[in-house]
């Protein structure tokens, strides 16, 4: 009986604090991060870059951008823009 609390939950690490207290860490952590010079924010054109750069990523997987067009359809009901035929 090596391990008595097997089945037992862990009261040990982030994930088993309350989420006010997560967010106390976080925030602190957040706050070392811009003090030091760690932390990076994305300027609006940054972003689009990125944005840009994974679009251009997943339209590469013709199967995948298939699926999505699938779904969209059948979230739409098939109808295009209100007009049956």
């Amino acid at each position: 009986m090596a391990n008595q609390n097997q089945n037992q939950d862990s009261n040990r690490g982030f994930a088993s604090m309350d989420e006010e207290k997560q967010r106390e860490i976080a925030s602190k952590g957040e706050r070392a991060a811009h003090e030091s010079g760690n932390a990076h924010e994305f300027s609006s054109e940054e972003a689009r870059e990125a944005g840009r750069k994974g679009g251009e990523a997943v339209s590469q997987d013709r199967e995948h951008m298939a699926d999505i067009g699938r779904e969209g359809g059948r979230a739409s009901g098939g109808n295009q823009g209100g007009q049956q035929r």
